[in-house]
């Protein structure tokens, strides 16, 4: 055998693309309340409880009520996402990446979807009639750090449903958990093996269910750390209708043809979007200790 065969030698390149490991598409936007806006800014109005008064006298006066109104802005924000695959690059490859190119696009303009409902969950909520005041999440909304080293326990989750039920939030709004892996891993240590407990969150983990105390569970590795206590990870429960997700322009997708560029083809994606809380009687932040 020539000992010159070697230079014979082929080598095989797959003609698929791959995608390696990252988030397809938004998970939160499912669990929160979805509306299209036109313009820089959506309002959206609110009515307050009232009390009814007692009737002391026959034929007295009739009592005015003033129901209380207030009100909560959303300022669109401009997201896009593209890039260019030359012809001339096609040419020298086996695969023609346009189609995976939208996947990643569609994939990166969900993320920032959940991004932005994460924000709206913790951060402040422009109310008044303009919009001129930031209401931050009260302290009262919060689940106790008193442990610093406490992940995501049982007991945190019945504080939380707590906190919903005082506020005597509707029982026929569905309620949500976004938390990270972790604190699936906590609760599955700290549950008894023989509990029912444990049962329900393995069954959780695993993916076979995803309710656990009355509670959706969605998992997402996009929450934010404390700013303060830089090894909590905030977690939230919250309602179906805690978040307005306000849409001005839903996700775009765009492949043309860039006589500028070439004549390369461009793959192009965009959306128009903005959220606020609602009501902070109806999100609940969870720290847990990572």
């Amino acid at each position: 055998m020539s000992t010159q065969i070697t230079t014979a030698f082929v080598e095989q390149y797959s003609s698929n693309v791959t995608m390696l490991a990252q988030q397809m598409g938004s998970k939160l936007r499912p669990a929160v309340d979805v509306e299209t806006i036109r313009g820089k800014n959506g309002f959206f109005d609110q009515i307050g409880a009232t009390a009814a008064v007692a009737r002391t006298t026959r034929h007295g006066s009739t009592p005015q009520v003033d129901t209380p109104h207030s009100r909560r802005r959303v300022t669109l924000a401009d997201y896009e996402w593209a890039d260019l695959i030359d012809d001339l690059d096609k040419v020298r490859m086996l695969i023609d990446p346009t189609s995976a190119y939208a996947k990643a696009a569609a994939a990166a303009m969900g993320r920032s979807m959940d991004d932005v409902i994460i924000t709206a969950l913790g951060g402040s909520a422009d109310t008044g009639v303009a919009g001129g005041t930031a209401v931050a999440l009260p302290s009262s909304q919060k689940t106790s750090t008193a442990n610093q080293t406490d992940g995501l326990t049982v007991a945190k989750l019945l504080s939380a449903k707590y906190i919903l039920d005082n506020n005597d939030i509707d029982p026929s709004m569905k309620r949500y958990i976004v938390c990270g892996p972790k604190q699936i891993q906590d609760l599955l240590n700290t549950t008894e093996v023989k509990s029912s407990d444990f049962n329900t969150v393995k069954a959780l983990a695993q993916g076979d269910i995803n309710s656990f105390m009355g509670f959706n569970f969605i998992m997402s590795t996009r929450l934010n750390f404390d700013a303060t206590n830089t090894d909590d990870r905030l977690c939230f429960a919250f309602t179906e209708d805690a978040v307005k997700l306000a849409i001005g322009s839903d996700v775009k997708a765009r492949i043309d043809e860039r006589n500028d560029k070439s004549y390369a083809t461009q793959v192009y994606y965009s959306m128009a979007i903005g959220a606020t809380r609602m009501e902070e009687e109806k999100v609940v932040q969870i720290p847990c200790n990572e």
